[in-house]
């Protein structure tokens, strides 16, 4: 893909850049996968942006799952139907969602609960409204990041239905640990950590328990519940992509639609040139590699980065092909989804051209005054 665009030169770097027309194809081929864009319930942590949403609204998706209480928000505002806080809701969190709830009562917000204590006090303060908030068990699928192991899911299950002021309404199973690069490494992985869940639900159900919704996975596992009827489906980057899904999923053939524009600031020696990018600009994770030089894969090698440069130096043999200072290059990031909390808003590029600019509307956290009072 060539990153460049009519208007670039007038663009301060480092910028975040959104190519409108693969983002567009990347959605369009994802319904595709999915079967049903009904079937779809994916994360908006990767762009947090209202407009990335109503492109998703506009191909039939409307339920959507969020990381952050903003992320919430921007949901519920932008016109979905159904919405997961998929973290678990403590502190003052608890009032937050239950304040959303009574914000926006078109939409079917969800809760995550993965203990009983925690999920009590939703309960308790949900009827302190008169209401009651729906839940969802999440799964510990092997990650060991959050969530109940299967071996103790239905019983946990049975007693988190039982407790007074929360609905229970079915599961949120994420195999975030699950990067097999081949895809049938990866289905027979994502099965085997999918058939004991699978198991319990079958369980539950039988004994008269509501688990009508099951989350699936996330963008790598995604091709691999999409076989499996009557579940929802969760991707999440797939999306927008970017270069470490890229070159470790090769059998999901989306295209990586964000870039970093970049300008080469420095020739400070031989053979090395550096940009105006450091890891303010790109995220620093994963280890390793923050990045693909797009056009320049095969001619230079990162050497030095900090927080606001990067250094690279070219291979031997490529020397002459060094780019000039003030060049404009555009970096892939190899993940996305923090390089994109890095900015406040993208330039939009759609037909090779410069079109807009769309707020990381979600990108902030709410905070709150201190009691100055208190304080003195």
């Amino acid at each position: 893909m060539n990153y460049h665009f009519t208007g670039e030169d007038a663009i301060p770097s480092p910028a975040l850049i959104y190519y409108r027309d693969p983002i567009e194809a990347n959605t369009h081929l994802t319904v595709q996968m999915a079967g049903d864009p009904e079937r779809l319930w994916p994360h908006i942590k990767t762009h947090k942006m209202a407009q990335m949403l109503k492109i998703q609204l506009s191909m039939g998706i409307h339920r959507f799952k969020c990381a952050t209480c903003q992320e919430l928000r921007l949901a519920c505002e932008s016109g979905a139907t159904d919405c997961l806080w998929a973290y678990p809701v403590v502190g003052p969190n608890v009032e937050r969602f239950l304040s959303l709830m009574e914000e926006f009562p078109r939409v079917h917000l969800y809760a995550l609960a993965d203990d009983l204590d925690a999920c009590a006090l939703l309960g308790q303060a949900a009827l302190a409204r008169k209401r009651t908030a729906s839940v969802l068990v999440d799964v510990n699928m092997g990650m060991n990041r959050t969530g109940i192991a299967p071996e103790r899911l239905y019983d946990a299950y049975r007693a988190l239905s039982a407790l007074p002021g929360v609905s229970v309404r079915g599961m949120h199973c994420y195999d975030g640990h699950i990067h097999d690069r081949g895809l049938n490494e990866r289905l027979a992985h994502a099965d085997a950590c999918a058939r004991p869940v699978f198991a319990v639900r079958d369980a539950l159900i039988r004994d008269g328990l509501d688990v009508g919704i099951m989350i699936m996975g996330g963008t790598p596992t995604f091709p691999c519940h999409a076989r499996h009827p009557g579940v929802f489906l969760s991707p999440g980057t797939l999306f927008v992509s970017d270069a470490g899904y890229a070159a470790a999923f090769p059998d999901i053939p989306v295209v990586p639609a964000a870039a970093v524009l970049t300008r080469v600031i420095s020739h400070p020696a031989d053979g090395l040139f550096t940009l105006d990018t450091g890891y303010k600009a790109v995220s620093a994770d994963p280890v390793g590699a923050r990045g693909q030089l797009a056009g320049y894969e095969a001619l230079c090698d990162d050497v030095l980065s900090s927080e606001e440069h990067w250094v690279f130096r070219m291979r031997p043999g490529h020397e002459h092909k060094r780019p000039s200072i003030g060049s404009v290059l555009y970096v892939i990031p190899t993940h996305i989804c923090p390089t994109t909390c890095l900015y406040d808003a993208a330039y939009v590029v759609s037909d090779g051209r410069l079109c807009d600019l769309w707020p990381v509307a979600a990108r902030d956290r709410v905070h709150m005054q201190p009691d100055r009072e208190a304080l003195s």
